[in-house]
């Protein structure tokens, strides 16, 4: 193979790449999100400065992916915080667990995304729409919301979905010492509403050592929606390099 065909290959193997080349198109994608208040100095304890706490909330989703170019059928969910960088209010991307293995390798590789391997499940049992999140056989989250109890505006949906999503990558050398360590930023633009919903939810986090979500408590459910959109993923964006 040509170096040059070598640097244009979209990932390892050469013959057989662990993910397509994106842009990576999202239809039905679906969210649970419920927002509650934790901790503050749990909170503080894992945002990576510069980014700042400025309320101690905790956002905790569950993304049902039914129909993705490039990398198919596939659920996630994760906990992210409600932080602020330069005067610019967002969320910091604490951690996902995803069943799929070519979102998880597009999701590092090609952003930052702190994905990792576990079990989310979203859907309807009766009149309650439940996310779920097991880690190898044990539970790790469980959150319940009244299906489609009230209409939810759809431009604070979007608002919702659409904020500035902050990750940190890491990266070593090939003797453990860092060799990427940055601070992303990104952002959803293109993105369509096709419904959204409001109603009562209730979340319960289990403690696990290796998927640490209890570690941050629920103190107060502050806010809870349901939101099914088509959307693509906007491009990352290096706003601070811990390295220079």
């Amino acid at each position: 193979m040509r170096a040059e065909d070598v640097v244009r290959a979209t990932s390892t193997p050469l013959d057989a790449p662990a993910f397509p080349r994106g842009p990576y198109w999202f239809t039905d994608r679906e969210y649970l999100r419920i927002t509650y208040r934790t901790d503050r100095d749990a909170l503080e304890r894992v945002v990576p400065e510069p980014l700042r706490v400025t309320e101690p909330l905790v956002c905790y989703e569950v993304m049902r992916m039914p129909n993705t170019t490039g990398l198919g059928d596939y659920t996630e969910s994760g906990q992210l915080a409600v932080v602020e960088f330069d005067g610019v209010a967002g969320e910091y991307n604490l951690s996902m667990y995803v069943d799929n293995f070519p979102a998880i390798a597009s999701g590092r590789e090609i952003s930052a995304y702190p994905k990792k391997v576990g079990k989310p499940r979203l859907f309807v049992d009766s009149d309650t729409l439940v996310g779920s999140l097991d880690f190898g056989s044990l539970p790790v989250a469980r959150a319940t919301m009244g299906y489609k109890h009230a209409p939810l505006d759809a431009d604070e949906a979007r608002q919702g979905v659409t904020q500035p999503t902050f990750m940190l990558k890491k990266l070593p050398n090939y003797d453990g010492t860092p060799r990427i360590c940055e601070l992303i930023r990104s952002q959803i633009t293109d993105i369509t509403v096709k419904g959204s919903w409001s109603g009562p939810a209730r979340l319960q986090l289990f403690a696990h050592a290796l998927a640490p979500l209890a570690d941050l408590p629920v103190l107060e459910i502050v806010s809870a929606s349901h939101v099914l959109t088509d959307l693509r993923l906007g491009p990352g964006e290096l706003i601070h390099d811990y390295l220079a």
